[in-house]
């Protein structure tokens, strides 16, 4: 008979529950991560003797076996890698694969498809001196090991998943507050585009900002007044929101998203899509992270994901990583992995949706970037009312006059070739202080494979028009 392991879910100072066989380790999953983690491969770092569970990292199955062996590579540096910074090394992997059959498909066959896969996973992280100690496979209801041989304890038509709420491992999440929030399938559907009667109105409100946003881009006086004034709005859209409140069985239902979505307007909608896209505007949307602030400011980001429809399905990239963000500064993991990989998923090349994945996955502190956003609590809006964070014009230091009103600069705001300059730098020295405060919160030895941010790229309107019309982020 094969030995299994036993493994530790908690940490060293918390109560532990111990895992003694496949069975409890396939239903521990969904505790882990949060939600039933629809196609997808799952690792989990152990720690110890005991192998204490440690990092965990997802990622959906990807669907052609050619990128299978870069993709087992990849994972199994970044998770082990990434527990390297934040501490000891794993002792051990296990290794999870969930994907439902498709038609005319049974879940033996679904295992049978993604033994390779696993076997890839296996041979990534043993390159790596990191054994696998368990690889699952986990489809129709059913569980199969992908290193067990012995058939009396793991047999070859797989294992019933425990009846949910029934297991040592369902008892003690329900005793410690944590909720399984469904599928992932379930959860991402709720931040998708739009598909009803209300997507081809939709579309046309977006075609006819986009074209109207055009001309006003071209200059930097005209880019600024842009992000004023869509910052503005999005203020305003935020207080509606905020004046009505959800109840937590609304909250948790497509009942408060389509209530959500009946408080924002077609055309409100499309104006905060298509000014987000501008990289300075989306940075101080993303500083309603906290306080009364955060919850409207989610529901406003995760209601403009569902309306980035038709060929605007790319420009989801900004308002999906505000909606992680938010999430990750509340503590709500699970929800910022899900909206962030659905970024990812929007535009590949989203820098800001790397980094916080990347972040959120290494079990940073998320502190660290909320106290470098307050910093930049100054953004004018045409008004002259400071917008994103800050009160009133009273909450600047003493001596700052960087109020644009009605729309013009000041004299201590100036425009023109130096003052973009000018505003360049700043924006350099602001991207300097976030990179080096997320290397401070990995620790030492800390080196990010990502690009940075390069200023200067215009917002992004209108239709997309290829692979190739992503701009930078």
């Amino acid at each position: 008979m094969n030995k299994h392991h036993d493994f530790a879910a908690g940490s060293a100072d918390e109560q532990q529950i111990t895992l003694r066989s496949p069975a409890e380790l396939a239903d521990a999953l969904p505790y882990m991560m949060g939600f039933h983690p629809s196609d997808s491969i799952v690792l989990v770092a152990l720690h110890g003797g005991r192998g204490r569970f440690g990092g965990r990292l997802r990622l959906g199955i990807p669907r052609s076996s050619r990128e299978w062996e870069p993709v087992a590579q990849q994972l199994a540096e970044c998770l082990i890698h990434g527990s390297e910074r934040r501490g000891p090394r794993p002792d051990g992997i296990v290794v999870f694969l969930c994907q439902e059959p498709a038609e005319d498909e049974s879940g033996l066959r679904v295992m049978e498809r993604l033994r390779p896969l696993a076997q890839r996973l296996r041979t990534a992280c043993g390159a790596l001196d990191v054994p696998v100690y368990e690889a699952l496979c986990i489809s129709d209801g059913r569980f199969w090991s992908y290193c067990c041989p012995d058939a009396r304890c793991c047999p070859p038509d797989g294992t019933p998943l425990a009846l949910p709420g029934t297991s040592v491992m369902a008892a003690a999440a329900a005793y410690a507050g944590i909720q399984v929030r469904g599928s992932l399938r379930e959860m991402e559907a709720r931040l998708m585009p739009r598909t009803d009667e209300e997507a081809a109105e939709q579309q046309r409100a977006l075609d006819q900002a986009g074209a109207a946003l055009v001309p006003r881009i071209l200059d930097e006086q005209g880019r600024r007044r842009l992000a004023a004034e869509t910052l503005e709005l999005a203020r305003r859209v935020l207080d509606r929101l905020a004046r009505t409140p959800r109840t937590p069985q609304a909250a948790a239902s497509g009942e408060g998203d389509a209530a959500d979505d009946r408080l924002v307007s077609h055309q409100e909608a499309a104006e905060l899509i298509l000014g987000l896209q501008d990289r300075r505007t989306r940075d101080r949307a993303a500083q309603w992270m906290e306080g009364p602030d955060a919850a409207p400011a989610l529901r406003l980001w995760r209601a403009l994901s569902r309306r980035c429809v038709g060929s605007y399905d790319s420009h989801a990239a900004a308002p999906l990583t505000l909606a992680g963000w938010v999430s990750w500064s509340l503590g709500d993991e699970p929800a910022a992995r899900v909206a962030l990989g659905l970024a990812l998923r929007a535009d590949p090349g989203y820098v800001f949706a790397r980094l916080l994945h990347q972040a959120c996955n290494e079990g940073l502190d998320p502190e660290t970037l909320r106290h470098c956003l307050r910093q930049e609590q100054d953004w004018p809006t045409p008004g002259g009312a400071v917008a994103v964070g800050a009160a009133a014009a009273g909450d600047r230091p003493a001596g700052d006059r960087r109020v644009v009103s009605d729309g013009q600069p000041s004299a201590d705001h100036p425009t023109g070739p130096a003052a973009a300059g000018q505003e360049r730098l700043r924006h350099r020295r602001r991207r300097a202080r976030v990179r080096s405060a997320a290397r401070a919160a990995r620790g030492p030895g800390a080196v990010s494979r990502h690009r940075p941010d390069s200023p200067g790229t215009p917002v992004r309107v209108g239709r997309r028009s290829g692979r190739g019309s992503r701009s930078g982020r």
